[in-house]
């Protein structure tokens, strides 16, 4: 039987210390290839650690190739490559003065990058293209990437894109700003008010007049947007409420935008997570002349691929091709050309299945937590079905900030509603956002009694 001391360090959970240990087992050769390992629960009991730690240990070695699975017989030791391994030199711990904060519940994050599988393609794709990959490329981005999109788009969101529409970019911001050269910087910009800060910012600093969209519980309220020609929002699940717009209220803004001839950036950056019900249909579905479509693969992939891309009406493609087409294309082909085939492959698809059910575990047992801990009779958690947060609502005399500022002095990390908006509200909303995508579960109930 493996038998591990395992130590909490700093910024380092139980199940990523025992994964680095069976990592290392294997590398040294001490776990030989096809050696099996223990069962989950058994190995869970030796370590006297939590059936959990060790299914996501277990979890994360498949998902890097270091482990295989067969199903009804249990865990395998692959063949690895050792020598590469030995020449990444270990990263120096960081001391104890830098260690976040024991439970940090405004940080968002992706779990379980599929390695192994993103390498193989990486090589198959340097084997492929060759020299090509140092030719320039389109500037809307390579035509295979574009179809794999399209392609995803119609099986996963029911839309009905023409490759030629979609414009690849190295992240969203550098898209926003892409925008504001294509609508115009005389145009009015709406965002959504509580909403995602940055990007008031990012439009705040292209130059352009940006106002508020005040929301209700169905969305955007069509009748605070007389100054806007341009709205930027995210129907499908809104950041920090998580509300979702009917589609009585869908309507309603696109019957504003013809009207106005103003344009919607439908921000639809993380309709993939949704739980216990199919996302709603883009509104780019519903009208494909004053809608613009945008994503990325930064909530589903990892942030630090850099790839995102925009879903253009015709009419603005060819004022981009006209006016904006000197622009080089900001995503190297080498990782277009990876993705385009992680896509193409049903890569991607079977890794936001396996993520979709690895997030929706770990929000129950964050909600399980929550409502089984000694504060359970005064909270209630809303807008839980989709994205990587929540929201709890707390009964409380305090107000948003001395509750905040007690639980950061306990080590708890914690932003309120009220701190989402523009302008600071004077009512305490006690409605407190919940990631709990990077949580460390071995700690939650712990710290949560604390």
């Amino acid at each position: 039987m493996l038998t591990y001391e395992l130590k909490k360090a700093p910024g380092v959970p139980l199940y990523e210390a025992l994964y680095r240990a069976i990592r290392g087992d294997i590398l040294s050769g001490r776990l030989q290839p096809g050696e099996k390992l223990p069962s989950k629960r058994a190995l869970a009991e030796h370590l006297e650690v939590s059936k959990i730690t060790v299914e996501t240990a277990y979890s994360q070695l498949l998902a890097e190739g270091y482990i295989c699975s067969r199903e009804k017989v249990g865990y395998f030791v692959e063949a690895v490559e050792r020598s590469l391994h030995r020449e990444i030199p270990k990263l120096p711990e960081k001391p104890a003065q830098e260690a976040a904060p024991m439970l940090d519940l405004t940080a968002t994050g992706t779990e379980h990058f599929p390695f192994s599988v993103w390498m193989k393609l990486q090589r198959e794709v340097m084997l492929d293209y060759g020299e090509q990959l140092l030719q320039p490329i389109p500037h809307q981005g390579i035509p295979e990437l574009r179809q794999a999109i399209a392609e995803h788009l119609a099986a996963f969101r029911g839309m009905h894109v023409d490759p030629e529409n979609i414009l690849i970019g190295a992240g969203a911001d550098f898209l926003y700003n892409l925008l504001i050269q294509l609508l115009g910087r005389e145009k009015t910009y709406a965002v959504e008010e509580p909403g995602y800060g940055k990007i008031r910012k990012i439009y705040g600093a292209g130059g352009v007049r940006c106002v508020s969209a005040p929301m209700d519980r169905k969305g955007v309220r069509p009748d605070g947007l007389r100054e806007a020609d341009v709205l930027h929002f995210s129907p499908s699940h809104h950041f920090p409420t998580g509300l979702v717009t009917p589609m009585s209220r869908r309507l309603e803004l696109l019957a504003w935008a013809r009207e106005r001839s103003g344009w919607i950036i439908e921000d639809d950056y993380d309709s993939e997570f949704r739980f216990d019900a199919h996302p709603m249909s883009a509104m780019q579905s519903l009208d494909r002349e004053r809608v613009i479509y945008m994503n990325s693969f930064s909530k589903t992939l990892t942030p630090s691929i850099r790839i995102s891309y925009l879903v253009l009406p015709e009419s603005l493609m060819i004022r981009f091709k006209e006016e904006l087409g000197f622009y080089s294309c900001t995503v190297a082909s080498f990782e277009q050309y990876t993705l385009a085939r992680f896509l193409s492959r049903g890569y991607f698809e079977k890794h936001i299945n396996r993520m979709r059910k690895f997030y929706k575990n770990r929000r129950n047992k964050v909600v399980l937590a929550l409502q089984t801990c000694p504060l359970s009779s005064r909270i209630t958690i809303l807008e839980q079905d989709a994205g990587l947060h929540f929201l709890v609502k707390v009964d409380t005399p305090l107000s948003d900030r001395a509750l905040t500022e007690q639980l950061a002095a306990a080590g708890i990390r914690i932003k309120s509603i009220s701190s989402y908006y523009h302008l600071p509200e004077e009512k305490d909303t006690h409605l407190f956002v919940v990631n709990y995508s990077v949580l460390d579960e071995d700690r939650l109930e712990q710290l949560l009694r604390l």
